[in-house]
């Protein structure tokens, strides 16, 4: 999918004048309400490039829709390109024209007025000669879509001589907030969906993660493309990272945005299958008019004949392969572990992705063979998972010929269920990972009980929490007192154990976990706050959004140096010493 223009059925974010969002999906033959900003038919923003302004129009006469305006950047810049024009014209030193009876707030030495005095508060209300009523006629007028409103405002104000430059551009802009009937359309990422989520959805769902909280999660977990496969290497290798996710995916979609996976690319849908997905070069006729047909099971789909173009670009058969063959990516891959039978990953449907259908069509979703989703229950005793604990027993191809198609969908199915969670528990119980990213309302302490012995020594932790007490009770489980109390008299319960075992150790009230496996703990957090700029004032909000603010823990994956440390190396003797 193109990311450069609007494609139909595709989600995006529509910036209004009052700085709000609104993510909506453009399906065709549709109508998209703004509000009282009015509506437009969703066929007029397909395959229109992003990042363009739109003004609603009025209906035409015989019209029951309203058309759109692209504006120019001459005339959204047209006050700034004005006020440019009118300082090189002028010169930089001439003095502000006083008004009769106008209190000077400063004045230079030679007695030019620098600024005027804004301490006469003027009521809008009352030096605005255009009552409500008159307002609304004109609003349901027309007015040019709020422009010729905005400009009778100005002109029946009798008070606008007296206002100051930056109360004169307050005052526009906030009547162009209200009136001005325009929109921008921007491609939906991450940090948009974020804001939207904390401002129109509830934000207790994404754990009231802020975007600025999902850049430092991004960095301090080291989260970036990790490279293709090598040639010849079927174990797991290269970037992996470890995540734990309770915001409903928007972690997930954070680290997968930098890792190159959260959208179609344009050259994916030619590429070639992925691990597992080659064709079948010899098969036997009983298998194959069984209907084992890639990897859903169910009835082939029919095609066109080849002739058709159309049918070539729309209805693509997917890749057979067997159902014990691999299914997921060997590098670049997120492991998801979540709490329930299925993960949650509702934020990603926004992202073309649909987490609850185990069988996509043809060509998948780059989530779908490198994202692994995989339970606690699963990563800890996976002897007690019913999925894994129950192998499907193999049929005879005679049998599958006698089968009906829906028990033969169903056997397939299970099938590969299981050669799915199997694949993903083996190669995620072997360890290698390169970070772990955590956002969830779960104690720290028992997520790094089973995720320390995971990753590679020197790999990157970032754990979020909306409060800052778990982490401050993490950070002291690493602290140096505990972890000097650690290496010179081990605990009773750890003495004897051997260093997978410490890793894996459950901890004790003194030492809740193995103190030695992490390095350069810290807690953090950043806010970034909101800039007003005007002419003449430039200045953070002092009000906003409440809620958390939110918290990073830090530190770094420690391997345990086995035996006796010395010290080695060339040292020189000291002057006077003998030899």
């Amino acid at each position: 999918m193109s990311r450069s223009v609007v494609q139909p059925n595709s989600w995006v974010a529509l910036r209004l004048p009052n700085d709000a969002l609104r993510v909506l999906q453009v399906a065709p033959n549709t109508t998209i309400s703004l509000g009282k900003y009015g509506s437009f038919p969703s066929n007029l923003l397909m395959e229109r490039p992003f990042h363009l302004t739109y003004e609603v129009q009025e209906k035409r006469p015989g019209e029951n829709f309203s058309r759109l305006r692209i504006v120019p950047g001459a005339e959204l810049n047209a006050d700034i390109l004005a006020e440019t024009n009118e300082n090189e014209q002028t010169d930089g030193d001439a003095a502000i024209v006083v008004g009769e009876g106008e209190q000077l707030a400063l004045v230079d030495e030679s007695g030019k007025v620098v600024a005027r005095s804004n301490r006469e508060i003027i009521d809008d209300s009352a030096r605005q000669t255009l009552t409500a009523d008159e307002i609304e006629v004109l609003k349901r007028e027309g007015a040019s879509a709020g422009k010729e409103l905005i400009a009778k405002l100005m002109l029946s104000h009798t008070a606008i001589d007296q206002k100051t430059s930056y109360s004169l551009a307050k005052y526009k802009l906030l009547k162009e907030r209200k009136f001005l009937r325009r929109f921008s359309v921007l491609p939906l990422d991450v940090v948009l969906l974020g804001q939207w989520l904390l401002e129109n959805r509830d934000a207790w769902k994404v754990l009231e993660l802020r975007p600025e909280m999902m850049g430092l999660l991004g960095c301090w977990a080291d989260v970036h493309f990790g490279g293709e496969p090598a040639q010849g290497v079927r174990e797991p290798h290269g970037g992996r990272w470890l995540a734990v996710d309770d915001t409903g995916g928007l972690l997930v979609a954070a680290l997968a945005e930098r890792m190159g996976l959260l959208h179609h690319e344009p050259g994916e849908q030619a590429a070639s299958p992925g691990p597992g997905e080659e064709e079948e070069e010899s098969r036997p006729a009983a298998e194959a008019a069984a209907g084992q047909n890639g990897a859903n099971g169910g009835p082939e789909q029919q095609q066109e004949p080849p002739s058709s173009p159309q049918a070539q670009r729309t209805s693509k058969k997917r890749p057979r392969c067997r159902d014990f063959d691999d299914h997921f990516a060997l590098t670049n891959t997120i492991t998801l572990i979540h709490s329930n039978s299925q993960p949650n990953l509702s934020v990603l449907r926004y992202f073309d992705y649909d987490a609850g259908d185990p069988n996509p069509t043809y060509p998948y979703h780059p989530l779908f063979t490198n994202l692994l989703p995989i339970s606690w229950l699963q990563l800890v005793d996976p002897a007690q998972d019913v999925v894994c604990s129950e192998k499907p027993a193999d049929a005879t191809p005679e049998e599958l010929a006698s089968w009906k198609p829906n028990r033969r969908g169903n056997y397939h199915r299970k099938r590969r269920r299981w050669a799915r969670t199997n694949e993903v528990i083996e190669n995620t119980r072997a360890g290698g990972f390169s970070g772990l990213a955590v956002a969830s309302t779960m104690d720290p302490v028992s997520v790094l009980r089973e995720a320390l012995p995971l990753l590679a020594g020197g790999a990157p932790i970032a754990i979020y929490s909306p409060t800052i007490e778990p982490l401050e009770q993490l950070v002291d489980c690493f602290s140096i007192g505990r972890r000097a109390a650690w290496v010179s008299s081990l605990p009773a319960e750890a003495e004897g154990k051997t260093q997978a075992e410490l890793d894996r150790w459950r901890g004790t009230r003194e030492f809740p976990i193995n103190p030695t496996l992490v390095l350069g703990a810290a807690v953090q957090s950043s806010r970034a706050r909101r800039w007003q700029v005007l002419p003449g004032r430039t200045h953070p909000f002092m009000t906003g959004r409440g809620g958390a603010e939110g918290f990073l823990f830090t530190g770094w994956r420690a391997i345990p140096a086995q035996g006796r440390v010395s010290a080695r190396g060339k040292f020189q003797k000291k002057r006077g010493e003998a030899a």
